[in-house]
């Protein structure tokens, strides 16, 4: 079972995207959107005081911003979808793809010792490279 299982973790390190962008919770939510939209990302993660406690997608912007009619200044706080679901790096995928698919979310951070050290992507999933 161990060999199985390092097999699992080397997977889930070789599928997971390792630059994810992180900022602030105090952070205006139209500063995140430029970020994302220059860094060509779907996701940020949100910290306080250095800890990962949501994320926010482009769905979660524009639909959130929309829907709610917040200022285009409003601290991405406010925007975030919180608490954070996350899996540890050696979590196995198939916990993985269950957890997204029950919480139908389709990017889930990958987190160790309080850090974010990368994103699963519903698609990474899928089909595997």
């Amino acid at each position: 079972m161990n060999a199985t299982r390092s097999t699992i973790e080397l997977w889930i390190r070789q599928v997971m995207d390792n630059s994810v962008l992180s900022v602030n919770s105090t952070v205006p939510a139209y500063e995140v959107a430029k970020l994302m939209e220059e860094s060509k990302t779907g996701a940020v993660i949100v910290l306080e005081n250095h800890i990962p406690v949501g994320i926010v997608t482009n769905k979660d912007l524009s639909v959130k911003i929309i829907a709610h009619s917040y200022p285009v200044d409003t601290p991405i706080r406010r925007v975030m979808s919180s608490p954070l679901i996350s899996i540890s790096p050696e979590t196995d995928m198939k916990t993985a793809s269950e957890l997204m698919a029950s919480r139908k979310i389709r990017k889930l951070p990958v987190i160790e010792n309080d850090q974010v050290v990368g994103m699963i992507i519903a698609s990474n999933i899928a089909e595997p490279n």
